[in-house]
């Protein structure tokens, strides 16, 4: 026995749940405990032969390290029936309060808190530095160049969403910030707004950009926060890969096209001639691109550009070197170019440099967000903050599935939109702060670097934090112009999946998916980004319509010799051994959606069975004199789809067609009898299984149609 265990006559545990006078301390009782489990475990796998038995000492040990105790039933149940060993008496199972366990559920920060390990922290710290100086540049170059705002605005979304969303959401390994597309959608409604009337400048057009991006983002937090309470976490699926692959690929080009113009050094020519699509954008950019562009501007922009893609690619040569492969590019390039601009003075060439950067936001630093000033925005805003929730839901639930599927734990979408809503609902307070949401891309190196906990995320939002009132002010001479390059390395980073994904739909032969990728696309691309995405939203449902509209069903026949029923579509060996009598398996629960056509899918199926058929051809069977209904399958049946069934079953008896209906379960039984429909078919029809109801079709012989 372990000299670690209890000595004899030294208890472990009253049975009360109390440790005795001879058990100093709980930690000795338990570890005697697992002692003797051990040694018994240890007789029992080893034997007296030295071979190990299916259950392997390392198996039971991983258990152990899971479930955090060994599986002692199941082990002392296996050796008492092989040696008959009384196993020793277990520790009182101490029951944990249910009320606290839910607080653990829904805030799963009280949870990973108090058990962190200090272990954890150097990978949690070198991740949040290295997400943090991606952020930095990042976030104030989608606050002032997308979304036409201050840029401490960016800095405060990237920061205080991250930290709620630490708190409360179940990814460990998400990164949650302003993205580059939702960033366009606010500033194009920043856009549609001021320039809604040609006639008239607003008086304070920087109290009215910060009031709109409130707004926004107030409403993007509330929409998904309330997705969260009522658990319509499943919206996920509603949009697939090749839709959104289409929309991404659309926003990345008008993103490239809108940094084209501060690249160039147009900037001041738009604002005269204000160019509207990305259309118009781009043929703006030809016709002026070699009479009006600013040289010097052009000069450091594409410099910049080229540096990020060189240190970008230099970097993906060393991967082995952490040192080397972690080196954030565009915080290098951002450094050097604030360092040259100010040692050259290119503001006085007419470049356009960041400058001083007040932290105080409308004038206040904290305000609720619906107030007179924002309120008058609140319905021209709606869509734009619905479409934002939408999208932003999507790129964070890949993101967060990724990581949750790469590092072994779960996630929870339901809770994770009440961690995203609530962390934009708290950020929205800042005036101006924009839309926040997890990426793929921070995420995932997030995840390489060393991130395992929230803590990562809670340490790059103090960065970020502490950048604001301690950083900007060095950026004094950031030249405008690199940020549009960042943003163009992003760019890159959203073109870089899409020759793969078509080619993929290409050889899958998949061309609806591509007809919708592109569809998507087009409209995003040509028309507008608000556009782009309520078409997919519309033929996403469709799609899902039309696909849970088709009830699925089979028809069965007998493999020979047997009382085996198979779909004869499935198993060569079955076949239709009566003439007349159908019978069809229905292989889903019943409800208001996949019952409308089934009359029809049924007719067709008497018809013509599984094969490929077009409407006007000739019936390849005859009608049938007896219908077998298989319903095994069916759990749950509503009214609207008892109803329709009813109808159906009235028009077949109408017809002289003998029905029967095998395996029905309680809760479909139960709705038929409310319905009626079991005095309508009489308790006859109603069989145990398909074989007892073809023993009555053969006794009842019923074999031929009525006239």
């Amino acid at each position: 026995m372990d000299p670690d265990g209890p000595k004899s006559g030294e208890p472990i545990a009253s049975t009360s749940g109390r440790l005795t006078p001879h058990s100093p301390t709980p930690g000795r009782a338990l570890s005697g405990h697992a002692s003797e489990a051990s040694s018994l475990r240890h007789m029992y796998t080893q034997g007296t032969s030295g071979l190990r038995t299916p259950r392997t000492p390392g198996t039971l040990d991983e258990q152990a390290a899971l479930l955090g105790r060994l599986d002692d039933i199941d082990l002392y149940g296996s050796i008492a029936q092989r040696g008959g060993i009384e196993p020793p008496p277990r520790p009182p199972l101490v029951r944990k309060n249910s009320n606290w366990a839910k607080v653990k559920y829904y805030v799963p920060s009280t949870a990973w808190i108090p058990e962190y390990s200090w272990s954890l922290l150097g990978g949690d710290l070198l991740a949040g530095l290295t997400v943090a100086s991606m952020l930095i540049p990042q976030s104030v170059s989608y606050a002032s160049s997308l979304a036409k705002l201050s840029p401490v605005t960016g800095l405060f979304s990237a920061s205080i969403p991250g930290i709620v969303y630490a708190l409360l959401g179940t990814s460990r390994q998400l990164n949650v910030a302003p993205e580059a597309a939702l960033s366009l959608l606010v500033g194009q409604a920043v856009d549609e707004i001021l320039h809604a009337d040609p006639h008239s400048i607003p008086a304070n057009p920087n109290a009215v950009s910060l009031a709109v991006a409130t707004v926004i983002t107030f409403q993007v937090g509330l929409i998904t926060f309330l997705l969260g309470i009522f658990r319509l976490g499943f919206l996920d699926v509603v949009l697939s890969r090749a839709l959104l692959r289409g929309f991404v690929t659309a926003v990345a080009i008008v993103i490239m096209v809108e940094q084209l113009i501060p690249m160039f050094g147009l900037t001041e020519l738009e604002h005269t001639l204000n160019p509207q699509s990305t259309l118009d954008k781009f043929i703006f950019i030809v016709d002026n691109l070699f009479s009006h562009t600013h040289r010097i501007t052009a000069i450091i922009s594409f410099s910049a550009l080229f540096a990020l893609v060189l240190l970008r690619s230099f970097k993906g040569a060393f991967k082995r070197y952490w040192w080397i492969y972690r080196v954030p590019e565009v915080l290098v390039v951002v450094i050097i170019s604030t360092m040259l601009s100010a040692e050259f003075r290119w503001d006085e060439d007419g470049v356009d440099v960041l400058g001083s950067v007040p932290i105080n936001t409308d004038g206040h630093f904290v305000n609720f967000p619906l107030r007179r000033t924002t309120l008058r925005f609140l319905r021209r805003t709606t869509s734009t903050a619905v479409l934002i929730s939408v999208v932003g839901f999507l790129d964070s639930i890949v993101a967060a599935k990724q990581n949750a599927t790469r590092f072994g734990y779960s996630i929870s979408p339901n809770r994770e939109l009440v961690a995203l809503g609530a962390g934009n609902i708290v950020a929205s307070f800042v005036p101006g702060t924009l839309p926040a949401y997890g990426s793929i891309t921070r995420s995932k190196v997030n995840g390489d670097v060393g991130g395992r906990t929230q803590m990562a995320s809670l340490i790059c939002s103090a960065l970020v934090l502490l950048a604001i009132f301690f950083l900007l002010p060095w950026l004094y001479f950031l030249p405008k112009c690199v940020l549009g390059s960042i943003i163009c390395l992003v760019v890159f980073s959203l073109l870089a999946e899409a020759p793969h994904d078509v080619k993929f739909y290409w050889r899958m032969r998949a061309w609806i998916d591509l007809l919708l990728m592109s569809l998507t696309f087009f409209f995003t691309l040509f028309w507008d980004v608000e556009v782009g995405i309520m078409v997919s939203l519309v033929i996403s449902l469709l799609l899902v319509v039309h696909r849970s509209s088709r009830t699925r069903m089979t028809i069965l026949g007998r493999i020979p010799g047997t009382d085996k029923w198979r779909s004869i579509s499935e198993d060569a060996e079955a076949g239709e051994e009566v003439p007349g009598v159908l019978i069809v398996r229905i292989r889903e629960n019943l409800d208001f959606a996949n019952t409308a056509q089934l009359k029809e899918r049924l007719r067709r199926l008497e018809l013509y069975g599984h094969d490929k058929h077009h409407p006007s051809e000739e019936p390849h069977r005859q009608y049938a004199n007896v219908l077998v209904f298989h319903m095994a399958d069916v759990d749950s049946i509503d009214a609207s789809a008892v109803q329709i069934f009813r109808e159906l079953v009235e028009t077949y008896k109408g017809r002289g067609v003998g029905l029967y209906i095998t395996h029905l379960k309680g809760g479909p039984r139960e709705s038929f009898e409310l319905a009626g429909l079991a005095d309508l078919l009489g308790e006859r029809a109603f069989c145990r299984d398909v074989s007892s109801a073809m023993t009555l079709i053969e006794q009842s012989n019923v074999r031929e149609r009525p006239l």
